[in-house]
């Protein structure tokens, strides 16, 4: 059976709990994988952020475009777009630390592929950070990667 080392992505970018939600965002869209761990100076795994954290508080849901007419093929919004950018500036100064899950569940690079299938099931996750004897990031292994280390044995 395949342990997680061989099962995860060993390339995985993550993000310190102190940057602003902007560095998480342009990771999540770089990546493509739906969740970053996050991790303090010595690489040790103190939180994780997806996708779903990143989605606006109903403190920030009145982030909404300002009213525009579009008159004669040109813009001419309606209202303050001054309110408007220091929403969306105030939106994306909030730190990582605020957004992630906090001790996220991670799995140990020699566990079974098997073991983290049945983590990921029970769990309800589909990323788990994958971590080394001392809890520093190795890598990430989501439910397709579990699944198919399942399936091809």
């Amino acid at each position: 059976m395949k342990t997680a080392a061989e099962i995860m992505d060993a390339d995985v970018p993550a993000v310190s709990p102190d940057a602003d939600a902007r560095a998480a965002i342009e990771l999540l869209a770089k990546t493509e994988m739906g969740a970053i761990p996050v991790v303090d100076s010595e690489r040790k795994v103190v939180g994780i952020v997806s996708e779903s954290d990143l989605i606006l508080s109903d403190e920030q849901a009145d982030l909404h475009m300002p009213h525009y007419l579009n008159i004669m093929g040109g813009v001419v919004f309606v209202g303050s777009m001054k309110g408007f950018e220091e929403r969306l500036n105030k939106a994306f100064a909030t730190k990582v630390s605020e957004l992630m899950t906090p001790d996220p569940v991670v799995v140990r690079t020699d566990e079974g592929a098997e073991s983290v299938a049945r983590t990921i099931a029970e769990k309800h996750h589909n990323h788990l950070p994958v971590v080394d004897g001392e809890g520093r990031l190795a890598g990430l292994v989501t439910r397709a990667d579990a699944l198919s280390a399942l399936v091809s044995g």
